[in-house]
């Protein structure tokens, strides 16, 4: 039978006990047309790359499945009918992977904790300091920004306009 590995994402507002209800709804439509699911990994909740339907979380599952291609039908038929399914793929493997999948190694490396001191950040580059008072005076025109000096008769000062300027 083909081999599948098949990721679905599921609303954010429902617990993880009904992702696993759901994962078993779906093994159970696998298992009556004749395939079976291996592995299955619920990666958590993680953001979204963009809104569907006014989520920006979803709950992540990875399931690996040998079946035949009438059982993926099926499940993903009633998969667009779940409210509580945003998203799912199926992708036709040659071999299934064995011991965790990348995103699950992926938690195991961010698990690592602290790595050590850094040295000291301060000084040189981007992050250092400096003075602002060892540049000197601007020159040109008044008041810099926008507009390269000029002013119209209503942006005057007071003490121009009693100058006479």
């Amino acid at each position: 039978m083909p081999l599948y590995e098949h990721v679905f994402l599921a609303r954010q507002d429902i617990s993880s006990q009904q992702v696993d209800q759901l994962v078993e709804t779906f093994k159970g439509v696998v298992a009556e047309l004749g395939g079976t699911v291996g592995k299955v990994e619920y990666w958590g909740v993680k953001p979204l790359s963009f809104r569907i339907n006014k989520n920006r979380k979803a709950h992540y599952t990875l399931m690996n499945i040998d079946a035949p291609h009438a059982a993926i039908a099926e499940m993903e038929r009633q998969m667009g009918i779940s409210e509580d399914v945003l998203r799912f793929m199926t992708i036709r493997v040659e071999e299934l992977e064995e011991g965790p999948s990348a995103m699950m190694q992926k938690r195991d490396r961010d698990d690592r904790g602290d790595r050590g001191d850094r040295g000291d950040r301060r000084g040189g580059g981007f992050g250092g300091r400096r003075d602002r008072d060892d540049r000197g005076e601007r020159r040109g025109g008044g008041g810099g920004g926008f507009g390269g000096g000029r002013r119209d008769r209503d942006q005057r000062t007071e003490t121009e306009e009693e100058d006479g300027e």
